[in-house]
């Protein structure tokens, strides 16, 4: 209807197979929060830690939850990759460098696609959501 909002975008979403392992992970080791690498020691690919063992401070931005689990970015990163949408998934194959596991022989991948220009719209800067110690 004229006037109504259609629904926000999501900065960061998951698959089902994403969400399940978040769930086993979780029931298995407790929370678990998500970072996006910038690229030195895993790639481009998304770290999942153990919630607390990664210190998040004002440069690292907040872009959502995934399965409870916190997904944070780095500002700097984040300022190149504000224009899509994060959708963590699991790939075949052990995780590289420091991440947990998506399961036996499973790690976890992050895919994207660029926001249409109504969603930025929405979605706005982006950065009002900071780690720990600007929230």
């Amino acid at each position: 209807m004229p006037g109504e909002a259609g629904p926000v975008a999501e900065r960061v979403v998951a698959t089902p197979a994403a969400l399940e392992a978040i769930t086993r992970l979780r029931r298995e080791r407790g929370p678990v929060m998500f970072h996006q690498s910038g690229g030195c020691c895993d790639g481009s690919l998304p770290i999942c830690l153990d919630e607390g063992e990664l210190l998040v401070g004002a440069g690292d931005v907040l872009l959502g939850t995934v399965g409870g689990s916190p997904f944070f970015m780095d500002r700097r990163q984040f300022s190149r990759w504000q224009h899509t949408q994060l959708i963590l998934d699991v790939g075949e194959g052990e995780p590289e460098g420091f991440s947990l596991a998506a399961g036996r022989d499973r790690h976890f991948v992050t895919r994207s696609r660029v926001f249409t220009p109504g969603e930025l719209a929405a979605l706005g800067p982006g950065e009002e959501r900071v780690g720990h110690d600007g929230r």
